[in-house]
């Protein structure tokens, strides 16, 4: 694997670098074939009505979700409704937390997703445990957890919804052999508590390995082993942030680093790597007031250009670690996540009704 993860990066730097295309938003002959090999290898039939794959993929555009006001103390409700209000428009994704023993989703996560004037689909983020190694639950220590979680789904919500486990596991790998958190660990640790569920009769979650997004992780010797595999795994996201090196979203999704200089960019190595899988920012977020609007205009201008990037999910909290990401922290920047959020991009399918 590492033979060929070398070599794929290697072609994949000698490539045309799609982060620094330039064109007008007409469309060329190009890009419109490779949007639809795209596509067809998502497994997407193109119609002009827009519709929704059995793995919650829209054919058209993006969807475009908000997890709102993190770290406020607000319940999601009224966080979602505040998030909505600000930003003027309905999320089409509503990203929340969960942690250990909790049961989701709860009433309100239920009620928000199946709210009459506009139906939501979840995105549950959820660390079965911090005390447990991912070794240990692999051989089945939180199987009770595990089976309770799944009557709780079974009994109260069968429409279907996004599930990652443990999100972002890079930084907390322990390389050591035996310290139970390798990334072979994680991998089997994802396979066991997904794998689980379905022998206990959750059919509607669908599955989101989510990556941390930055070069200095990829580039680890023992990345790829993350991965759990194709049968568990239906989508995977990467939850990238822009500090004051990120100058617009083509460096967003694709950072590179001088001192990883053999990484490629993680929207292009996952096109390599994954071409069959939808793509999801599953987080993202602007640091810096005066430069947000402006970062924001770009998202409306490139997103286009990833056509594998199916949703598209923002991280918005005025005490996230490394800042503000707020989208609206000046009028300036409300306005322009305002227009990027009802770009017709992230309205062109609309969220499935059960």
């Amino acid at each position: 694997m590492r033979l060929r993860k070398a070599t794929a990066l290697i072609l994949l730097a000698a490539l045309p670098a799609c982060s620094q295309a330039s064109g007008t938003a007409r469309k060329s002959q190009t890009d419109t074939h490779t949007e639809a090999r795209v596509n067809g290898l998502l497994g997407i039939t193109e119609s002009p009505a827009c519709a929704v794959t059995a793995k919650l993929i829209p054919s058209c555009g993006a969807w475009w979700g908000i997890a709102p006001e993190i770290f406020t103390g607000l319940p999601p409700d009224r966080a979602l409704a505040g998030a909505e209000e600000r930003m003027g428009r309905a999320a089409d994704i509503l990203h929340v937390y969960h942690r250990s023993n909790e049961l989701f989703p709860n009433d309100r996560e239920v009620a928000l997703a199946r709210d009459p004037s506009h139906r939501r689909l979840l995105l549950i983020n959820w660390k079965p445990s911090f005390d447990v190694t991912w070794a240990e639950i692999a051989k089945g220590a939180l199987d009770r957890r595990i089976d309770r979680l799944a009557d709780h789904i079974r009994q109260t919500f069968p429409e279907q919804f996004f599930l990652t486990v443990h999100h972002e596991p890079e930084d907390d790998v322990r390389a050591n052999p035996g310290s139970g958190m390798t990334a072979t660990d994680y991998a089997a640790m994802f396979r066991h508590v997904v794998q689980r569920l379905r022998e206990k009769g959750v059919k509607n979650a669908v599955t989101v390995m989510t990556y941390m997004g930055a070069p200095n992780w990829a580039s680890q010797p023992w990345f790829e082993q993350l991965y759990p595999g194709d049968d568990v795994v239906d989508w995977v996201a990467m939850d990238p942030y822009a500090d004051a090196r990120v100058r617009d979203f083509d460096g967003l999704v694709n950072k590179t680093r001088k001192d990883h200089a053999r990484w490629p960019g993680f929207y292009r190595w996952m096109q390599w790597r994954f071409p069959g899988k939808p793509i999801m920012v599953a987080e993202w977020g602007v640091f810096g007031d005066e430069r947000k609007g402006a970062f924001y205009d770009s998202v409306r201008r490139q997103v286009k250009r990833y056509p594998q990037i199916k949703a598209l999910v923002y991280f918005d909290s005025p005490r996230a670690p490394r800042g503000d990401t707020r989208f609206d922290t000046d009028q300036s920047a409300g306005r322009a996540f305002t227009a990027l959020a009802t770009d017709p991009h992230f309205s062109a399918t609309s969220v499935p009704r059960p």
